[in-house]
């Protein structure tokens, strides 16, 4: 069945179990809300997806349902995939059957909900596939989730012949995401979703769609509640966040909602993550300069250096273009601090191309580099590009890069020893020993910093005394 799954091109389907029960549904009595439900929520994939499942969780309790964090526990589970490559569709299936399975091993029905990317990937053509699954909702979709969610539920009722645990549809209520989803110091906020870009490799724009700004009032109002919450840190994200703005109304950019919020929250850090190089203004560079809160800190996906490589990509620049920008950031930001992604592998590139790309990684110019081998994906113009490379090559080449990258942004981590900074405190590990993250450490993904002293979720200021790779230890 996977192998089936990554043949199909993108289209939109839900499951007919809902409309099996609609016209019962409508004569029944019953709450309009999800009342005493227990609903289990699995995140697959990037951090997108778990603003996607913050906003199900909120529109979720605001219908009266309890999240619970164990599947076996609940009366529903909603499994969000992640199905930006093949592998990540693997990893979401697993996920789906995992979900599945929990009715068997309980002894109960739980129905199970799959929604994000891999129905507004695959489609009606997941109902074939995964007949057992009570409704796939694609990410356009994911706002109805209490109308799925009780839809679900009342087949399950009429299945059993449970008809006075029937719930009857509640009208979506226009809430928040919901901030109480962890006790993390820091949460993503997302200012847009979809892609214009249409990179030959890129899966996203037929997952996610256009690409379309969220309003300022939407982002602030999402900002406000995170902070309400405790929240020290806010970081933008979204599949193209350079451009926020350019299709509202006014005269608005990237730059302006940063400094904005940064002027609105002061004592919150802000951190923006996806700037594509177009991006990287003159004018942002300034507003990031000025203000404190704004973590020095950008994540630029280059994908490669080589411009050929990158024309075939559909992408535009070169080694040179990408280094006269990391100059033109540095000049405006000293102290700026650098991530950015390859991809190793892409069909067509040379022994030369890949020297490129490894002799640019070398050069140091980036505090943190991620690396992922080609994945040739059903549906986009590079899986039918001439010169596909052997998957043993390409993880290969990945390698190579990924050992590289680690040694340079080792060293360059070791350079820190002896300069000062501001940690926020996130946790402490089993033995008490507190860790956090400086403004140069993006969560998830770029190491953290063990600390010896501090109130956890709070600041403090603190000297840089070792490293470990990524990892720093501090002394307050």
């Amino acid at each position: 069945m996977k192998t089936n799954m990554v043949e199909h091109s993108a289209s939109e389907g839900a499951s007919d179990v809902a409309r099996k029960v609609e016209g019962t549904r409508e004569s029944m009595p019953g709450p309009s809300v999800l009342a005493g439900v227990k609903v289990a929520i699995v995140t697959m994939g990037c951090a997108k997806n778990e603003v996607d499942s913050a906003r199900m969780r909120g529109l979720l309790r605001s219908a009266g349902a309890t999240i619970v964090d164990d599947g076996a526990a609940s009366d529903l589970v909603i499994v969000n995939t992640c199905s930006f490559i093949q592998s990540a569709t693997e990893e979401s299936i697993e996920a789906v059957f995992d979900a599945i399975g929990l009715s068997e091993s309980v002894g109960a029905d739980i129905p199970v909900i799959v929604s994000g990317c891999m129905p507004a990937r695959y489609g009606s053509d997941l109902e074939d596939s995964l007949a057992e699954v009570a409704a796939f909702v694609p990410c356009s979709k994911e706002d109805d989730i209490v109308r799925i969610a009780s839809d679900a539920l009342a087949a399950r009722s009429l299945k059993d012949g449970r008809a006075s645990q029937i719930y009857v549809s509640a009208p979506v209520m226009d809430t928040e995401l919901d901030p109480v989803c962890d006790s993390r110091s820091f949460a993503y906020v997302k200012i847009s979703d979809g892609c214009d870009r249409w990179c030959s490799y890129c899966t996203i724009p037929m997952i996610r769609g256009r690409y379309h700004s969220f309003t300022f009032d939407e982002i602030d109002a999402n900002v406000s509640s995170q902070v309400e919450s405790g929240k020290k840190e806010i970081v933008l994200i979204a599949q193209d966040t350079g451009r926020w703005g350019d299709d509202l109304d006014g005269d608005l950019s990237l730059a302006w909602l940063m400094a904005t919020l940064a002027e609105k929250y002061q004592s919150t850090w802000f951190r923006v993550m996806y700037v594509q190089p177009e991006g990287i203004t003159d004018e942002l560079l300034e507003v990031m300069a000025a203000h404190d809160n704004i973590c020095s800190y950008l994540d630029i996906p280059l994908q490669h250096v080589d411009a050929e490589i990158l024309k075939a990509m559909n992408r535009t620049g070169d080694k040179d273009a990408f280094i006269a920008l990391i100059d033109r950031i540095k000049q405006e930001l000293p102290d700026a601090h650098l991530r950015t992604t390859f991809i190793a592998g892409f069909p067509g590139e040379s022994e030369e191309n890949f020297d490129s790309l490894k002799s640019f990684v070398e050069e140091g110019l980036f505090d943190y580099v991620g690396v992922f081998p080609y994945s040739c994906e059903e549906g986009t113009r590079a899986a039918k590009l001439d010169g596909q490379i052997d998957d043993g090559e390409k993880l290969f080449r990945a390698a190579r890069i990924t050992e590289i990258a680690d040694a340079v942004s080792a060293s360059k981590i070791a350079t820190r020893i002896g300069s000062s900074c501001k940690v926020l405190v996130e946790g402490a590990e089993e033995d008490g020993q507190l860790f956090g993250r400086c403004a140069s450490q993006a969560p998830d993904v770029d190491g953290i910093t063990f600390i010896d002293g501090g109130e956890i979720g709070n600041f403090v200021d603190a000297t840089i005394v070792d490293t470990l790779f990524y990892d720093m230890e501090a002394e307050v």
